[in-house]
């Protein structure tokens, strides 16, 4: 049923979230002209990042251009509709869906999640203050920009160090009182990676880069700091639904979106696929997951109209 100012609209689609999932979400739903309703809060994982990168196009885009540029090509489409505005539940309702936003009720044939995650940071004092600007998560996204810069990584796995390797001058890995195992050690001690295993007392930013302050031994003066983050959902959505979670913590989705709950999908950072350990991080990939989801929505809505298999 399409909008109209003489009765509530039922939506085909309410997409929660204006980051890059919820954007191109909304987008391909709206090039196929289906009455869509994308709620953005204003708040987004990536708030205090400066710029995108390695999202050919946009290499160096500010995040806020980035989505202010995305609402004006939805702004193209008489069918979507975008609202600033916070959703506070979700419910089933019959063949329909409630969203509960700014506490009026609106109604959707689906639903698509693109709320994404929250970083839970190491209690460390000064990290949250440098994260995001100097503190990193992704060497995919910021790594680059430490080319011939010393970088420290803080925690006790191979893997991050030894990607920033091949870009950094120096890197350190601190270890924050924590015994590498053996094979762990001697990878990266082989690739020339120092490892510092005093516990982290602190951080101090200085400059354009930052000092780490130890419990023993010299302070570490460097560029950036890249950290192995928790993530947890953003929104309380999957809780309310009971939607199926992958390990991570991310909501499972199958190839097309599709959460445990039918007419439910999640997109971006906050879900991924179980053959995947980790949701993907990156911007391209959670605009990719966006549009992915939206042509599962779609072929979910033909099954349902015309009885074609979805």
């Amino acid at each position: 049923m399409a909008p109209s100012e003489h009765h509530q609209p039922t939506y085909d689609a309410v997409v929660i979230g204006g980051g890059p999932a919820g954007l191109q979400t909304a987008l391909t739903l709206g090039r196929m002209r289906r009455h869509t309703l994308l709620l953005d809060s204003g708040s987004y994982r990536n708030e205090r990042a400066g710029h995108i990168h390695n999202f050919a196009g946009f290499e160096g885009t500010p995040p806020e251009e980035y989505r202010a540029a995305a609402r004006r090509d939805l702004a193209a489409y008489s069918t979507v509709e975008t609202r600033t505005a916070t959703a506070s539940s979700v419910k089933p309702d019959g063949d329909l869906f409630v969203v509960e936003v700014d506490g009026a009720p609106v109604h959707a044939r689906r639903v698509v999640l693109a709320t994404g995650l929250r970083d839970r940071l190491p209690e460390h004092p000064g990290l949250a203050e440098l994260w995001g600007t100097v503190a990193a998560q992704c060497a995919y996204c910021h790594g680059h920009e430490y080319a011939g810069a010393p970088v420290a990584v803080l925690g006790s796995s191979a893997n991050l160090p030894l990607m920033l390797a091949s870009i950094a001058d120096r890197v350190t890995l601190l270890a924050d009182g924590v015994d590498l195992d053996p094979d762990s050690a001697r990878i990266v001690e082989a690739a020339g990676i120092e490892v510092r295993t005093e516990r982290v007392e602190g951080f101090e930013r200085t400059g354009s880069g930052c000092r780490v302050t130890l419990a023993d031994g010299p302070a570490e003066e460097v560029a950036g700091v890249f950290i192995g983050t928790t993530g947890e959902q953003a929104a309380p959505f999957a809780e309310q639904l009971e939607l199926e979670l992958n390990p991570s913590g991310g909501i499972r989705v199958d190839p097309m979106g599709r959460t445990s709950l039918p007419g439910v999908y999640a997109a971006g950072d906050s879900a991924h696929a179980s053959a995947f350990p980790l949701p993907p991080a990156a911007v391209l990939t959670a605009a990719a997951a966006g549009l992915v989801a939206a042509t599962g929505v779609i072929a979910d809505l033909l099954s349902v109209d015309h009885g074609v298999d979805p």
